[in-house]
This record gives C-alpha cells, structure tokens and sequence, in this order.
C-alpha cells in the first residue's frame, strides 16, 4: 500500500480484548502501544516521514502480523460513475485511448498503486469494505481505473515519488447514492423526484456512501478527484446544490475542511437528443459549485466527448488535465497548462458579439502560450464550431466565429441576427465544440444569457 507522506496517519485493526497492541514502523524504528478495546478493536495514530520505501510494518499483541512492501507518497481518493470506473483497458466494445501501450509500459512505474473497492451498496455505515492493492504492471494495470490511473501516473512523473490511488466507483450511479444520510436531509431538494426514481439497489440515496465512503475515512489521503453527474441529468437543477453539500461533509467526515477536490465536466454525448439542453444546464450547475467549493477545481471536456458513446475514450488526456491542477494548486508545479479558458465579457458591435475570457495571456504578451490555437493537430486552420447566436426574439441560431488573435477575442455573428444579444458555446447535450488553447485546454462551455430554457428543449421522449 501507499502511506500519505509527512503526516499523520491512522492504523486500525482488531487483537485480543483489552491486550497491548504493539506496533513498530521501519522508516523511522518508532515503537507505539496501544489498549485494545472490549471488542478487540483499536486504533493508533503513527507519523509518517519524507516520500520512500518499501517499509514495514509490524503490529502483535503477542503474535506479530508485518504489513510489507509498503511506500510512502501521496494518497488521493478517485470517486464517481462509469466514467471514474472504466479500465485501461476500456469496456466491451469501447476502447480507451493508448490502452496496450499502457499496460505494456506499466512496469515502467512501479510505485504507482491502486486500491479498488469492491461494490458494496449498504443502508446504514459500514466500517469495513473489500478490495485489495495492487501494483502497477502489464497484468494488474488493465484493470485499474484509467482516470485514476493516468492522473497518478502524471503525479508520479512530475514529482518522482510513490502515488497511492484509492479507487470508489460504480457506473450508472447518482450523487444521492454517494452523499451521507445527514446531507441529504440538510439542503433543499427535489425529495419527490429522489423518491419516485431513485430505488434500485445502487441508486437509493446513501448506499454507496455506507458501503464505498464511510468504511475509507480513517485512511488518511491528500484529496479527491471525481467524475459523476451522467446519471442526474434529469435532475440537473439539484445538482450544484448537492455536489456543495457531498463535498463539505466528506471532507468534515475526513476532518480536513481543505482536502482537494478536482473534478470532470460532464462529456458531450446525445442523451435523450444531441440538441437538447439537460446536459448543457448541469454542466452549468457543475461550473458554479466551483464558486462554492474552496480549494476546487474542474477540467474540460469539450474535445473528448463522442456523440454515440458515453464513456468517451480518451480518459489519458482527462486524468492528466486532473493531475494538472493538483500539481499547479498543491504541488507547486506552475508549468503546466492548468486551468481552461472560461467566459469573461460580451460588447456587442457592428452586429457582431465579441468575447472575452479569463486564463489567457494579455493581448500584448505574444510569447505566453495561454493563447488560443488558430490551427488544428493537421496544421489546417480551424473553423471554429460549437457557437450560436441570438437576438431579442430569444431564438438562436447557429452562429460563424472568427478568433481575433492578437487580442485573444473571438468575434460571433449570424446573418439571422442583426441585433445580436445572447451567444452560446457548447450549450448542448452533444456539440461539436472546437476551440483550444496553444497548450491543448478547451475552452469551457457557456452562455451569456439567463433565459428559461422551454421543457420541450430539455429533454426529447
């Protein structure tokens, strides 16, 4: 297993009612004691040192257990659906971006490790789950999460030390499912469509926060990083409400109020209809949680998203973006690309919108790659896609764009619309949304607007 670095960390387990447990650390030759409990139970903090190993650890009430192989590094929790589940080496009949190679490097990065939990759906919390840790080679890695997997290996090459990946998920399921009894009953929500749609054993709202969270939170870990949010598309309009809420309590529950929490847009795909707008407004939802979430962060997924396909397979490209913030905003990496371009400002002039964005370079810095790309990977120009355009009758249309790359705006306009007042980019369930920067970050997707959007542009039956 992986311990977390330079920190305090927690050791459990079961010996006989009221003994003396001992245990004794091999990086350091610290020796601690500590009384067993009626039922045999006990726990003792222990402090970890600088990144290394292996090491052991040896624990006895009288006959001695070692726990070998052991490093230290850091530890994060990779939580969420199908997506966060998904294997290198992809589902049946879809694929996942440079899978073989993968694993045929996988020896290359020994002190990457993986912990999956097995699924467990319980009513009440559970102290215990099952699973077991792997190490990363051509026969265990295929197996492994692919977001977590490529967000650990990332870590691993930037910083040279052991990551420790502790893997929750279960694909086709809510955030309700995910979050703790006593959350749920804090905010205000939709109980009515919870209780009408919610019932299957996977899906009733706290089951895998028993089964899959609660037996994890003595394990001390560095953050998490999260990909859910395809199954709450019908009720998209909760869904920043409880993501807040599910984020404030884990990290309460892990008693670290400023854990890390980086998580994936929602990719594009059909649903019930690549038109419609379920998808676009809980991406929305997602994009203003990071208001509300301190020590936070999203990555974009514009670009990896497949019309057809819900698991899209290029989960290389998504855990390296995760692994990015984290390096940026925890390790003290700053030379990688970060944080996507996100909407700043409209004008409107001479029947044209021209926007502006945060996260790019200054219009007279030339030299800073935080940039927007007017080229494509075939060194073709690119014609910007994924616009639309509308004026004060409120009906959009699809919209030409032009970069203005000297000053890093992008100019939107429509023949339809003479007088425009409203753009939107990405603003769909499925788009085919193009806009990069130099360094490969796409820019997140958006609308100027606050207008209702009509149920019959929500979903198609």
């Amino acid at each position: 297993m992986v311990l977390q670095r330079n920190t305090v960390v927690k050791l459990w387990g079961k010996a006989t009612p009221y003994s003396t447990v001992k245990i004794k650390l091999s990086w350091d030759n610290q020796v601690y004691e500590t009384k067993a409990e009626a039922s045999g139970e006990w726990v003792q903090n222990v402090r970890t040192t600088d990144a290394g190993g292996p090491y052991s650890i040896t624990i006895s009430d009288g006959t001695p257990v070692v726990l070998s192989n052991i490093l230290l590094g850091e530890v994060w929790i990779c939580a969420g659906q199908s997506n966060m589940e998904m294997p290198v080496q992809g589902f049946f009949g879809q694929p996942c971006t440079d899978a073989v190679k993968t694993m045929r490097d996988a020896r290359k990065y020994p002190d990457i490790r993986m912990f999956t939990v097995s699924r467990n759906s319980k009513k009440i919390p559970q102290n215990d789950c099952l699973g077991e840790w792997k190490f990363s080679d051509p026969g265990s890695v295929g197996a492994f999460s692919a977001v977590g997997y490529f967000f650990g290996r990332c870590l691993n090459q930037y910083l040279d030390i052991p990551v420790g990946l502790i893997c929750t998920s279960w694909g086709g399921t809510n955030i309700e499912a995910w979050m703790s009894e006593e959350s749920l009953k804090r905010i205000s929500i939709d109980r009515r469509f919870i209780a009408e749609n919610w019932t299957e054993e996977h899906s009733a709202p706290t089951v895998l926060y028993n089964g899959m969270v609660h037996p994890l939170l003595k394990y001390v870990a560095k953050g998490f990083i999260w990909y859910q949010g395809e199954a709450n598309h019908r009720n998209f309009y909760d869904y920043k409400t409880m993501q807040v809420e599910m984020v404030r309590q884990w990290r309460e529950a892990w008693n670290h109020a400023e854990m890390p929490f980086y998580y994936v847009q929602i990719a594009p795909y059909r649903y019930d209809d690549a038109d419609c707008r379920a998808m676009a407004l809980l991406r929305e939802n997602q994009y203003k949680a990071l208001d509300e979430i301190p020590y936070s962060g999203i990555v974009g997924t514009n670009d990896v998203g497949l019309y057809s396909i819900i698991h899209e397979p290029n989960k290389l490209v998504i855990g390296e973006r995760l692994a990015y913030l984290a390096l940026s905003r925890n390790y003290g990496i700053q030379s990688v690309p970060a944080d996507m371009p996100t909407y700043k400002s409209v004008k409107i002039k001479e029947r044209k919108a021209i926007l502006s964005f945060n996260n790019l370079a200054a219009p007279d810095d030339q030299k800073d790659p935080r940039s927007f790309s007017w080229l494509d990977d075939d060194d073709k120009v690119i014609t910007l896609k994924g616009f639309e355009i509308a004026g004060a009758d409120q009906k959009f249309y699809p919209a030409k764009a032009r970069l203005v790359w000297t000053e890093n705006q992008i100019e939107v306009f429509a023949d339809e619309v003479p007088e425009p007042i409203a753009v939107r980019y990405a603003f769909k369930n499925y788009s085919e949304a193009n806009v990069k920067t130099t360094l490969g970050q796409p820019l997140a997707p958006f609308r100027t607007d606050n207008w209702d959007i009509l149920p019959n542009e929500l979903f198609k039956e």
